[in-house]
């Protein structure tokens, strides 16, 4: 019987399950030398290629937390990305990132090859914490965290962001955790109040911590770290 196209790609850490849809919308998906559609099930000892290049499901669960710099761009094929993940990090497994980070925004980006687990973690209703240190151009004061705080509307994307965790770090620094992932939004939570972001750096994401990880290395979660990682990916809201 198989399992659909979409969560075999995720499965094997291509890509969550609504992307792995858009990858075969978009055609570079084939199974056994034809071009796939969404409604097609496979099974392991079909042959599943993504962009030419075969895929697999693995039953080992893999998760590394890496330290993403400027100037790489979360995906892992884009011609007008200059350098994307799959250019930076060699891994002997297929793993796809669980929640982006823009291409100006540095710090930890966890990536993976089980596609339940991204999909668990990008779910926005579920509310895993992200913590970030951001710099502005400008002095921080109360009133502006105050705002932050509370809530913060965003014309673009007409939609109120979530009251939040901020506080003062330094002159022109503050710390926030947030539990949604709207497109930039630090950056354009900071530009309702007339600041701009200088530097953004995200040192957490859940249980995980950047610690003393260094531009472009990465390290395995295992044991305690990985089953806590995993427990609170499990857990909604109002379960925290």
């Amino acid at each position: 019987m198989g399992v659909r196209i979409n969560k075999f790609l995720a499965d094997a850490g291509v890509a969550s399950r609504r992307e792995a849809d858009k990858l075969v919308e978009a055609g570079v998906v084939y199974i056994n030398g034809v071009v796939a559609a969404n409604a097609m099930r496979v099974e392991d000892t079909d042959e599943v290629l993504v962009y030419g290049k075969r895929v697999r499901r693995c039953e080992e669960q893999h998760v590394i937390a890496y330290y993403k710099p400027v100037g790489v761009t979360c995906t892992q094929k884009d011609s007008h990305a200059k350098i994307t993940i799959a250019d930076v990090v060699k891994y002997p497994v297929q793993l796809n990132y669980a929640g982006r980070l823009d291409r100006d925004s540095e710090g930890l980006l966890l990536l993976t090859n089980d596609g339940m687990l991204i999909e668990q973690m990008m779910r926005g209703a579920n509310g895993h914490e992200k913590e970030y240190i951001v710099r502005t151009d400008k002095k921080i004061t109360e009133q502006f965290l105050d705002k932050m705080r509370k809530g913060v509307y965003l014309k673009e994307l007409e939609t109120t962001t979530r009251p939040c965790e901020v506080m003062m770090v330094g002159e022109y620094t503050f710390r926030i955790v947030l539990t949604q992932g709207l497109n930039r939004q630090i950056r354009r939570m900071c530009k309702t109040f007339g600041y701009q972001v200088t530097k953004l750096k995200r040192v957490r994401v859940m249980n995980i911590l950047l610690k003393d990880l260094k531009e472009g290395e990465w390290r395995r979660i295992t044991g305690d770290e990985l089953d806590e990682l995993n427990r609170l990916s499990n857990m909604s809201v109002g379960e925290k």
